[in-house]
């Protein structure tokens, strides 16, 4: 499944306080992309609805959590944001590990940014495991003026590579923010539905393979006794 500009207005859901204790799934998501993008504007502005007009790289990195009850499920959101500097790059290969989601982002006035996607593409294809989401986000759309990147540029990068999700977003106004994780959580519940489908199919299948053993044996051990005790009958004969 892939969607570009999904619409979850259909869909029922309440976003909870990022502390709340009380979950029933959990999953791990990564921002990703060059420095300066607007990476942590993104995320700050989708949890806690804050907007800091002035640039302050990202050290390494930042968690922050997103809870939103879908339905009867509530899912916790683990967002861990990543620095885009070289100096940290061993740093952040470690966070990949057992990542769900990946959010892959590009600002729509920086050319340099979009063709670095590349990279930070099989970065994340390296380090993390084959069943990772990979959302593609095109950040600033408040500099529509400023412009570099064509929108169909990007859905062809989406289309081409395969990825999940695309759409474009502004952290300043907050425009399509804290929609990037409410689809992330969806995405996620529904695959967890599917995976937990998968492993009752699976284990239905073993349960019937056994249960036709079993009757296989039974019947065998049938035809086993039957035919002894038919062998003794011919012997107490001849004897």
């Amino acid at each position: 499944m892939s969607a570009e500009n999904p619409d979850d207005d259909n869909e029922d859901y309440e976003i909870l306080p990022d502390d709340h204790q009380v979950y029933d799934l959990n999953f791990k998501l990564i921002v990703i992309g060059d420095s300066g993008v607007g990476k942590s504007c993104l995320t700050k502005k989708a949890t806690r609805n804050i907007f800091e007009n002035y640039y302050s790289p990202t050290i390494g990195f930042e968690f922050y959590t997103f809870v939103i009850k879908i339905k009867e499920k509530i899912v916790r959101l683990q967002i861990w944001d990543t620095c885009g500097q070289e100096v940290y790059r061993s740093l952040i290969n470690g966070f990949y590990r057992n990542t769900s989601l990946a959010i892959l982002v590009y600002s729509i006035d920086k050319v340099q940014s979009f063709k670095h996607l590349e990279f930070w593409l099989n970065d994340i294809k390296t380090n993390s495991g084959p069943e990772i989401k990979i959302f593609l986000i095109g950040n600033k759309k408040d500099l529509d003026e400023k412009r570099e990147i064509p929108i169909e540029e990007a859905k062809n990068f989406y289309k081409e590579h395969g990825l999940y999700m695309f759409m474009e977003a502004s952290a300043k106004t907050g425009f399509n923010a804290q929609k990037i994780f409410i689809e992330a959580a969806h995405v996620l519940l529904e695959e967890n539905k599917k995976m937990k489908e998968k492993l009752e199919k699976m284990k239905n299948n073993k349960d019937n393979i056994n249960e036709n053993q079993k009757v296989k044996l039974t019947q065998e051990g049938e035809s086993f006794n039957d035919s002894n005790e038919q062998d003794t009958q011919k012997r107490n004969k001849c004897c």
